[in-house]
């Protein structure tokens, strides 16, 4: 069983997607993101399976929620500084966590 103190180790951050590239070499369809988190954390690239429900030009400018602190994953050529969140639809297929408002703030953390 988890504890809150495990909860509270995971930096868990809103973003803000700045730029959004296919990844052809991916095992399944999949975006390369950059996204902002803020003055204090930066700008981190993130490897997401969601073609199936977002468009390239949707996604820049969206606020999305991440976890910031996870050591980097190398995909492929490509390597994932965060782990953009997400949950499944009834197929399997990812739709992200974002903040229902946009007064949320870049780079504020979960609580």
């Amino acid at each position: 069983m988890s504890t809150y103190d495990n909860f509270l180790s995971l930096d868990i951050r809103v973003g803000k997607i700045i730029a959004v590239d296919d990844f052809p070499e991916a095992r399944k369809p999949a975006y390369k993101l950059t996204i902002d988190f803020g003055p204090e954390i930066g700008q981190k690239h993130s490897s997401v399976q969601i073609v199936k429900h977002y468009k390239k030009e949707e996604l820049v400018g969206k606020k999305v929620l991440g976890v910031v602190n996870f050591p980097p994953c190398q995909i492929g050529p490509f390597l994932s500084e965060c782990l953009t969140l997400g949950v499944p639809d009834e197929n399997h297929e990812c739709i992200l966590v974002v903040p229902n408002k946009q007064e949320a703030v870049v780079g504020g953390k979960l609580y």
